[in-house]
């Protein structure tokens, strides 16, 4: 048996790291997508245009749209659609699902981790007893697996307990990470709706199955009722070409799309990847896990891979696998499915309709890192090694790159630097942490010799499990330390100190970083010939295609502008055009318990893309029953540590853009509400944050108009003293909710006001009941 499980492990090394395309590309430059050859020229950071030799065959234009659109069936939907129509409940006949429609949806599996214990507290609390469907729940525990303090083991015990008396599936600390579970024992499957209470849930879409996040509220909802609420996002389709050229792996693409789209291209979108067969088959599956998983950081809510010849072999071998060594995956993971699944492969219509579409060329990608402390800046490693960024710390941990693959991987640039038969061994002074994504992903990597290798290096092994990810346990980084990471997240604080700098990169570069003292590559990259930048833009990167759709939207837009200028001219002739009286004011009906105005000062926090770890520092994420004092005081604590002082019970929060990107935790909600801040206003939120407001009853209004006049305003104070990260600016603002507008009285008594959405009915009953929690009770006790 030891013999066989060490073959099999060789093996799915090898698979998950094999590109088959590979021998079929050498004989031509890297760049060639399908039988078109392409060059290019850079004209704008936003969109790449081809030779004039490529736009001869423009002419067939209308071939173009007319071949796509004859092959359009009737209400065409795109796969994230597709999939969601197969989830939802209680649809009238022949509806078919599209972006912006709210669903109840009837995922197939929900994972809770950690937060089970709380998750399970919200559970009794709202007079739920049985769970509705055991099948369709489970629990692992993975995040603070280091912590040994008899407050944790009992919070584990709990949950434990729960689970055995409900027969739902559990996995205990340091079997691994509940994402590397889902997937690896197939309750991820493709064409299904996999939930999990956590952020990374995207990371499903690596193997087709649309994985996205709730919130414990929603978990509670689940295990009560085996539903939830879901509104479809707008979906973005992004188009590989090319190939992956050597040494380029799948954390080099989503770390060169979240540097290079970093402009909230896909915020709060839904997205789907795709690509020829060819350029997707230069994308193995442990890659596609990546990438998918890592679309969380981008922003979207969801990253959706297709069912291909990849993913179908990778199933096989898996099915195998379990099968031979008699596995508890084999029910889920077998030939039978495997089988049904190439048989009734899912894909999107033709003519589906996408919120926006992007492109980037994997041939013109090189290795990449991000930060430090954003996943907005994307460097090339060669830029970086040149600059001699000296290293404290290391780490090949976490969800999204900690998979046997990527041990072998870090394990082959230690082998490639022994010498005279001794093991290289990591640099002076630097500190170099391992952690299998799973207990199979280590045992993997234990009988092919990777693991023994990095331990010989010097590594230091943790638990499976999340730690260093998360900023728990040990090895976190100290005051003024550099660390690089193939995590996934590397915002400020995050794994450590505030003051220190993070960056995230491939298992190989980690690996040679902390060879090399610095931040390094393996030297592992060849270069395309002819490459010299990265080619991105927005369309799907065949130009003609591009071209004839740019037509067809420019159309559209004209009928669109004339029939506006017609209905403009008749209201004219009719006398509608006079201004809008207070007496033809549209009004909201207000539900009883909900306020009619909120009111207050506001108090500025003037930056983008303020995250959950900055809100709710992640230390306290996990220890439950933190007193809402407590809470309070620690509110935007990794932020700016003068909002403790600064902000005052009744202020009205106003940020910038993207505000609550970042994990699920709600506690950056409940925060917030402890702080005694009854509405948050921003130019955007994450989805995840704008979930947890209204599942914990916290109030939010986008307004972009006031965060660009704030920023006007305070410009000059800021360049004569510098830029406070919170302000006090005297101003008031007033939200009308019952008239749907925003008054904004400004410090020199000047006031303007702004329409903004309706309140529905729905989010107001649950923000008048104290939550999604109460409100669920409330049905219940109905």
């Amino acid at each position: 048996m030891a013999a066989l499980r060490r073959a099999l492990a060789l093996n799915a090394v090898a698979i998950a790291r094999l590109r088959p395309q590979a021998v079929l590309a050498r004989s031509r430059p890297y760049f060639v997508a399908g039988s078109q050859f392409r060059a290019y020229t850079c004209t704008s950071p936003r969109r790449q245009n081809a030779f004039h030799s490529q736009l001869e065959g423009i002419s067939n234009a209308a071939d173009i749209l007319s071949s796509q659109n004859s092959a359009a069936p009737a209400n065409p939907q795109t796969l994230t659609e597709k999939i969601v129509q197969r989830y939802s409940v209680g649809l009238a006949p022949g509806k078919k699902v599209r972006t912006g429609d709210y669903v109840t949806l009837a995922p197939h599996h929900c994972m809770t981790h950690d937060n089970s214990w709380p998750v399970a507290a919200k559970f009794m609390d709202i007079g739920a007893s049985k769970i509705h469907d055991n099948r369709q729940v489970v629990m692992t525990l993975d995040h603070d697996v280091q912590n040994k303090s008899e407050a944790n083991l009992n919070k584990y015990r709990q949950i434990e307990t729960f689970a055995g008396k409900h027969g739902v599936d559990f996995y205990p600390a340091g079997r691994g990470i509940g994402h590397q579970i889902m997937v690896e024992e197939g309750y991820a499957w493709p064409a299904t709706v996999t939930v999990a209470s956590d952020s990374h849930s995207n990371m499903y879409g690596g193997i087709s199955s649309l994985g996205t996040p709730v919130v414990r509220t929603d978990a509670a909802s689940i295990w009560a009722t085996g539903q939830t609420w879901w509104q479809i996002p707008p979906v973005a389709k992004i188009t590989f070409t090319g190939i992956l050229p050597p040494g380029v792996t799948g954390k080099d693409v989503i770390v060169a799309l979240c540097g290079l789209f970093n402009q909230d291209d896909v915020l709060n979108h839904a997205i789907e990847f795709t690509g020829s067969e060819q350029t997707m088959a230069s994308i193995p599956i442990d890659d596609r896990l990546t990438i998918a998983n890592m679309t969380t950081e981008w922003g979207a809510l969801s990253g959706l891979f297709p069912v291909d010849e990849m993913l179908i072999s990778w199933y096989r071998a898996k099915a195998t696998t379990a099968a031979m060594l008699d596995s508890a995956s084999k029910d889920r993971i077998n030939h039978r499915r495997v089988d049904e699944l190439a048989e009734n492969q899912l894909f999107a219509d033709p003519g589906a309709k996408y919120a926006k579409e992007l492109y980037c060329n994997l041939s013109t990608l090189s290795p990449m890192a991000s930060g430090p402390n954003s996943v907005k800046i994307a460097t090339p490693i060669k830029n970086l090694e040149a600059q001699n960024i000296p290293l404290n710390k290391a780490y090949l941990v976490s969800c999204t790159n900690s998979r046997a693959s990527d041990i072998a991987a870090a394990a082959r640039v230690f082998r490639e630097a022994a010498k005279d038969g001794k093991p290289a061994k990591i640099a002076d002074g630097v500190n170099f942490y391992i952690a299998a994504a799973s207990l199979p992903e280590q045992q993997i990597a234990e009988e092919a010799g990777d693991w023994q290798v990095l331990l010989d290096s010097g590594a230091q092994s943790l638990p499976a499990g999340c730690g260093p990810c998360i900023g728990l346990g040990t090895g976190l980084l100290e005051p003024g330390e550099v660390g690089i990471s193939a995590s996934n997240r590397n915002f400020k604080g995050r794994m450590g100190s505030t003051s220190a700098k993070a960056y995230l990169a491939s298992p190989e570069v980690v690996a040679a970083s902390a060879l090399k003292g610095k931040i390094a590559g393996p030297g592992w990259y060849q270069k395309p010939e002819g490459v010299e930048k990265v080619i991105i833009g927005e369309g799907t990167g065949n130009h003609v295609a591009d071209k004839a759709v740019s037509i067809e939207d420019a159309f559209d837009k004209l009928i669109g502008d004339m029939e506006s200028t017609i209905a403009t001219a008749e209201g004219a002739l009719e006398g509608s055009s006079t201004p809008t009286t207070a007496e033809d004011e549209s009004l909201t009906d207000i539900l009883p318990g909900f306020p009619e105005k909120v009111e207050g000062e506001i108090v500025f926090c003037d930056g983008d893309n303020i995250n959950t770890d900055g809100i709710y520092p992640g230390k306290y994420t996990y220890q439950d029953n933190v007193p809402k004092e407590k809470m309070a005081e620690v509110c935007m604590e990794n932020y700016d540590t003068a909002f403790r002082t600064t902000a005052k019970a009744g202020d009205i929060l106003v940020a910038g853009f993207n505000f609550g990107c970042g994990s699920s935790r709600e506690q950056a909600a409940t925060a917030i509400l402890a702080k005694q801040i009854p509405l948050v206003v921003a130019g955007s939120f994450g989805n995840i944050f704008s979930r947890n407001s209204i599942n914990n009853a916290l109030m939010g209004v986008e307004l972009p108009r006031l965060v660009r006049r704030l920023r006007e305003s305070f410009k000059d104070d800021e360049a004569a003293a510098g830029k406070p990260l919170t302000r006090r600016t005297g101003w008031k603002l007033l939200w009308d909710v019952r008239r749907s507008k925003v008054v904004v009285t400004e410090t020199d008594g000047q006031s303007w006001e702004q329409k903004v959405g309706e309140l529905p009915p729905n989010v107001q009953e649950i923000i008048a009941r104290g939550g999604l929690e109460k409100w669920v009770k409330s049905k219940i006790e109905a």
